[in-house]
């Protein structure tokens, strides 16, 4: 299996070019119940040109029929990467690491949640303010460039990318 490199500029450069409209290559899941994981998938696809077609348990998109829980929902994106940084399944595709919001880097993702522990959200970090605050782009509430600190959120988990591979 190769390693490949992830390329956060070309994250930032996908979700600068999506964050207000659709790309009509993917399904729009904003009445579905949101839009928002849809959106990080496709930033990460952006930065890492793979996908893992493993039925069930991979992340893939090939329509709105069929695509993997892990490209649109919220709890099987976390699983699907966090996973697959332990060579879980193929161990194709991205793969990530939780870590502390100050070790967060641009082309990272943060997930939003309630005290009661069930996560709703997931932004892409698109750059960082002068005082080194997140800013991020999202679906289903539009965004790019807003202030983590200006979203109302009990907890937070941080996925730092560390990459993806190919077989």
């Amino acid at each position: 299996m190769r390693n490949i490199v992830y390329d956060r500029q070309a994250v930032v450069a996908y979700a600068r070019r999506w964050a207000f409209a659709r790309n009509p290559k993917y399904y729009n899941f904003d009445l579905l119940g949101g839009d928002c994981t849809n959106f990080a998938s496709q930033c990460l696809f952006a930065g890492v040109g793979v996908m893992n077609f493993t039925p069930d348990f991979g992340w893939y998109y090939r329509s709105l029929n069929d695509r993997a829980p892990a490209w649109t929902g919220v709890e099987f994106f976390y699983q699907f990467l966090t996973a697959n940084a332990d060579g879980v399944g193929t161990g194709v595709g991205p793969y990530a690491k939780l870590v502390e919001q100050n070790e967060l880097e641009i082309g990272d993702f943060v997930q939003f949640g309630r005290a009661t522990g069930d996560f709703y959200h997931t932004p892409v970090v698109v750059g960082f303010s002068n005082s080194g605050i997140p800013l991020v782009s999202a679906h289903t509430n539009d965004a790019f460039g807003r202030l983590l600190t200006s979203y109302r959120f009990e907890r937070l988990r941080c996925l730092h990318i560390l990459g993806a591979r190919e077989e």
